[in-house]
């Protein structure tokens, strides 16, 4: 099999356009598919004022909206494109919402928001695939939705310390199960790359008490050493973009959109 993996996408309809998607077998996503151009702006407004002792900003219903559906629109058109190539499995990173959240936020907002899981199981050729092992052709492939690890929270230390890490501790909870229902894998597609491998925070946007702090999962990279994995694709931190070997699994974090091709 052919198989291309792409990395975070982000809206970037423009660049997916670019890539050599002919006579490939099955495509690979490591999520953050849609823009998050308004929300990431948000939410790093919150982080400062934190830092700064200030009170987070309440943004109106509207500004919310605008936010997930910028997210979620831009997402349906990079499925669509990629779907009329090849089969694409995705999972989901930081900006998808769950089925969950996006009816908690449309209840907080008081309107009804399209749940995103639901429309890109209406495009042909798409399957999300959080937490799910997929065996195609006899390749195992994995499929670890983000989540976030105890470790970033007790490294970044967020100002909601306790509320997070007891969040966090149920996420890797979950996560470590899941990884260990997929046993061996021939692909892991992950969001996070693993801890301390192309991992570090630099992007300028960051707060700067984020600035050159691992970001990466323990989690992930306890699962690397344990099983080796022939391949694990990841994305998230952008400016980590790259290769590394870990022990024998090749780890590649493939940024906003860059590529990697294998046949298997």
């Amino acid at each position: 099999m052919k198989i291309i993996a792409i990395g975070d996408p982000h809206g970037s309809l423009d660049k997916i356009k670019q890539l050599p998607l002919e006579n490939i077998d099955l495509i690979l996503l490591t999520g953050d598919l849609g823009s998050a151009n308004l929300a990431r702006k948000m939410a790093f407004e919150n982080v400062k004022r934190r830092k700064q002792g200030l009170s987070e900003k309440n943004y109106s219903p509207s500004q919310r909206k605008r936010a997930y559906m910028e997210a979620y629109t831009s997402t349906i058109r990079i499925l669509r494109h990629l779907g009329k190539y090849a089969p694409v499995l995705t999972i989901y990173g930081n900006v998808e919402l769950s089925r969950s959240e996006t009816r908690k936020l449309s209840k907080e907002i008081g309107t009804d928001l399209p749940y995103l899981t639901d429309s890109l199981n209406k495009i042909n050729n798409v399957k999300v695939i959080n937490n799910k092992l997929v065996t195609i052709n006899g390749i195992r492939i994995g499929g670890l939705e983000y989540f976030v690890d105890t470790n970033w929270v007790r490294d970044f230390k967020p100002s909601d310390y306790q509320k997070r890490m007891k969040d966090a501790k149920k996420q890797s909870d979950k996560a470590k199960k899941t990884l260990s229902r997929f046993n061996q894998l021939d692909i892991l597609v992950c969001h996070q790359p693993p801890l301390g491998y192309l991992d570090k925070v630099t992007a300028k946007f960051a707060p700067k008490h984020w600035q050159g702090k691992h970001a990466g999962s323990k989690t992930v990279l306890e699962y690397i050493k344990r099983k080796s994995p022939k391949y694990i694709f990841c994305g998230h931190i952008h400016e980590g973009q790259g290769k590394v070997e870990v022990g024998k699994s090749k780890v590649y974090n493939l940024g906003v959109c860059n590529y990697r091709t294998i046949t298997i």
